[in-house]
């Protein structure tokens, strides 16, 4: 009886230490960076481990941002200025790893993806911490660069020496360091054993793990109007990115110009409003999302680029509101309902299923670069609205 009453208690014990134990919660700061929110969430971390890896993180991505910013003084402003003079010269530590993985990515896209075009991207009024007003500027200055086709196989990098083969040539990043930041950042968590987390740079994301027992819920920016267009559930490893003409614009006479420069015509790329980019790896589903914009709406143009480079999860939003999705993501997206809908949420009257994509090997090794097995220098071991959001 006494055995049985001591067991009780200890049952009782049990069942209430239990109960008081705190519960796994999530994490959360935001830093800005890059010109955004780059907002960090982990789960199930200890908060003295949670605050020591949030703020590695941020002297990180402080590093990065003044490392990699395109028309800020700083080192890619440093080596922009030696490439144009056609001489050798000591790469910098901290830009040779971006110059060999975007040039990787580049040739993959066919040259979509030109991290090369700085000068036009600078012509159109786009690299300055201000947005632009316009007017656009004229054929003729757009020619003048257009002509020289600088790419980035205009970068020779070996060992420790890198030059510039054309005078054209002004690297920027923009449409890719966010998500090689981002990768750095999760490899760097990942070494740290953390198991569940995401890192969004204002709206471009990489999710590892769960958010405690459901999957983190991703929402992706509608282009034409406030709120989410859709919804997704990511668990594992997978990045999410979108490129979007409304995120840097000036509209004049009535036209809207946005960022995001065709490399082949040296102007705004036109047909679509927004590409969302599902992919393990977030520097790939960054520079694939520019690449497939700049590819247009046609199924013709932008599959091919997408099997090219490894892509199966792909939504476009065309610039009349038709959305086109690859069958590996379809049954994943909840889209949201409209200002007028009822409660229930359906797929936009314009959706069309692309047909399923076959990848095919593609030789990666970029033209004039050889891996310069040199990291950049960081403090940990290499390690507007959102275009998506944790729900």
């Amino acid at each position: 009886m006494i055995d049985a009453f001591f067991r009780l208690i200890l049952l009782f014990a049990v069942v209430f230490l239990t109960a008081c134990s705190p519960k796994p919660t999530v994490h959360h700061e935001q830093l800005l960076v890059f010109g955004t929110v780059v907002d960090i969430k982990l789960w199930g971390v200890e908060a003295p481990e949670a605050q020591r890896l949030i703020t590695q993180l941020a002297e990180d991505f402080e590093y990065m941002h003044r490392s990699w910013h395109a028309w800020h003084a700083g080192p890619l402003g440093r080596v922009n200025a030696l490439l144009l003079e056609g001489k050798t010269f000591t790469a910098v530590p901290s830009i040779m790893p971006l110059v060999e993985r975007s040039s990787e990515l580049s040739l993959l896209s066919g040259g979509l993806f030109n991290p090369a075009i700085g000068k036009l991207i600078a012509l159109w009024g786009f690299a300055s911490d201000k947005p632009p007003k316009g007017p656009p500027p004229s054929d003729v200055a757009i020619r003048a660069i257009l002509e020289q086709r600088p790419s980035m196989s205009d970068v020779y990098l070996e060992g420790l020496q890198m030059r510039g083969k054309n005078p054209a040539l002004k690297l920027d990043f923009g449409a890719f360091a966010k998500g090689y930041a981002v990768d750095r950042a999760i490899e760097f968590l990942q070494e740290a054993g953390i198991k569940n987390a995401v890192v969004n740079a204002g709206g471009d994301l990489r999710a590892i793990g769960r958010h405690g027992e459901r999957p983190w819920r991703i929402g992706i920016r509608h282009p034409r109007q406030a709120g989410i267009l859709a919804s997704v559930e990511v668990e594992g490893d997978e990045s999410v990115f979108t490129s979007g003409d409304y995120e840097r614009y000036f509209d004049w006479e009535g036209k809207r110009y946005d960022h995001i420069i065709d490399p082949r015509t040296g102007y705004p790329a036109k047909g679509l409003s927004s590409v969302t980019v599902f992919a393990q790896q977030a520097d790939l589903a960054d520079a694939a999302a520019t690449a497939l914009f700049v590819a247009g709406p046609k199924e013709e143009d932008w599959l091919p680029v997408a099997r090219a480079m490894g892509i199966t999860g792909v939504m476009l939003v065309d610039e009349e509101g038709g959305i086109q999705i690859t069958p590996s993501i379809q049954e994943r997206l909840y889209f949201e309902p409209g200002p007028e809908s009822g409660s229930e949420a359906t797929a936009p009257s314009g959706i069309r299923v692309s047909q399923p994509l076959m990848i095919k090997p593609v030789n990666v090794n970029p033209v004039n670069v050889k891996p310069p097995n040199v990291n950049p220098p960081m403090s940990t071991p290499v390690g507007k609205s959102a275009d998506s959001q944790t729900l």
